[in-house]
């Protein structure tokens, strides 16, 4: 390689985003049952990572893999690696815990807890132990989530008065209250309907310039809309066992415009069975 073209890839290694989280899922087991295997998805800074594919696929499997979430399930059994910026986070000294403070995460449903819309919000800063004003995290939180102008009056209220758009803006400014570095979203839009819809969507995109977004979708338009790059899973059915694997992964636009693989334009094109 001659000096020009050492330059060259040089830049243009510099111009690659960061990846924040190296996710390699060699085998992730139930017990015996096989759920996901051979699935690679690096996770870039600053953009949102889509996760698509049919059900049982293993989408959510993967994601709450990212933060140790499936620790919670006994029977759950994961070989691989999860490299948070280098620090494999399975490694048997890591706290998950430590973990879900600087890798939070959105669910399906909105679920605030039963109290105050400011005990909501600060609840993550007062289990970790936050030193400094609470009151103005929770009102930075807030106006993140896009949430401030309607809630600033009332956040005595109960977070359950909510509206559901309302209620996971709330889970929203919860899960980055505690600045996490990554926000998981298990599609936080499909209990909504398509107004509250629209702006989850539009704060994910704001939200991307300060956190990086790994999100499933079931809604194949929404991450055309939102994410930069896709992450296409499938199922495998052997013995009618279901084991869901990472078909292909890039560009957003090159998934759902020029998918390298036949059983990704099979999906695009609607034609999955």
């Amino acid at each position: 390689m001659n000096a020009a073209s050492g330059e060259a890839a040089d830049a243009a290694a510099k111009r690659q985003p960061q990846v924040v989280i190296d996710c390699k899922l060699d085998r992730i087991y139930y017990g015996d049952f096989l759920a996901v295997r051979d699935s690679h998805v690096p996770i870039p800074k600053g953009q949102i990572t889509g996760f698509i594919g049919p059900s049982g696929c293993g989408k959510s499997t993967v994601l709450r893999s990212l933060n140790r979430m499936n620790d919670l399930v006994p029977s759950f059994r994961f070989e691989g690696h999860v490299h948070f910026y280098g620090q494999d986070i399975y490694a048997k000294e890591v706290d998950p815990v430590v973990v879900r403070r600087y890798i939070g995460m959105v669910f399906q449903q909105p679920n605030p807890f039963s109290m105050s819309i400011f005990d909501n919000v600060a609840f993550g800063l007062r289990l970790n132990r936050y030193k400094g004003d609470i009151a103005e995290r929770v009102e930075q939180a807030l106006r993140r989530a896009a949430l401030w102008d309607e809630v600033k009056d009332k956040l005595k209220s109960s977070g359950l008065s909510l509206s559901g758009g309302q209620q996971q803006r709330l889970c929203i400014a919860r899960a980055i209250a505690t600045e996490p570095a990554v926000v998981l979203m298990d599609e936080p839009c499909s209990a909504l309907d398509p107004i509250a819809t629209r702006r989850i969507e539009e704060l994910m995109v704001e939200l991307k310039e300060k956190y990086t977004i790994a999100l499933v979708t079931h809604n194949m338009q929404q991450a055309m809309r939102v994410a930069d790059q896709t992450a296409f899973f499938s199922v495998d059915i052997t013995n009618g066992s279901r084991t869901g694997y990472l078909v292909e992964l890039g560009p957003t636009r090159q998934i759902f415009e020029d998918p390298k693989q036949q059983l990704t334009k099979d999906y695009i094109r609607g034609q999955f069975s």
